[in-house]
């Protein structure tokens, strides 16, 4: 794992460089909130973070999928994953702060266009929704499609 990654892992577990963005775009806000662990274009980080551009997985989800991104970002996620033959284990996904709910449905938006290649928008509703749910880290797992 390089510097510049454990560098950012750091950063982002400290809150610092959460900040909460305006009107900025979904792919602008991915960028500077996810793509520390996630990579650039989501194409995530070996041993770190999933790559989240896996057009198959966010359709597996079906209408799951505003559900399933909007209590990870809020809730985190932190359950063994495997992802295209490689497990995750290790540093859980942890609740984004410091971002607003129209920030974060921006993010969840872009990422299911974008990264899933879906037609669905995820709204700042739908992420006041999911902070205040009771979705599980066990609820979550059970959405995942069995294979990737």
């Amino acid at each position: 794992m390089n510097l510049r990654v454990l560098l950012g892992a750091a950063t982002l577990l400290s809150g610092v460089g959460l900040a909460q963005q305006g009107a900025a775009d979904g792919a602008e806000l991915f960028a500077n909130n996810c793509a520390i662990c996630h990579n650039a274009g989501g194409t995530g980080t070996p041993g770190l973070a999933p790559a989240l551009d896996r057009p198959e997985f966010w359709q597996a989800l079906g209408d799951n999928a505003g559900a399933y991104i909007s209590t990870v970002m809020t809730k985190g996620f932190n359950m063994p994953i495997t992802v295209r033959g490689e497990r995750f284990a290790g540093m859980p996904m942890i609740p984004v702060t410091g971002v607003s709910d129209e920030d974060l449905a921006s993010i969840g938006s872009w990422v299911l266009a974008n990264l899933g290649e879906l037609d669905q928008t995820v709204t700042a509703e739908d992420v006041a929704r999911a902070r205040g749910g009771a979705l599980s880290n066990a609820d979550l797992k059970a959405m995942r499609p069995e294979s990737e």
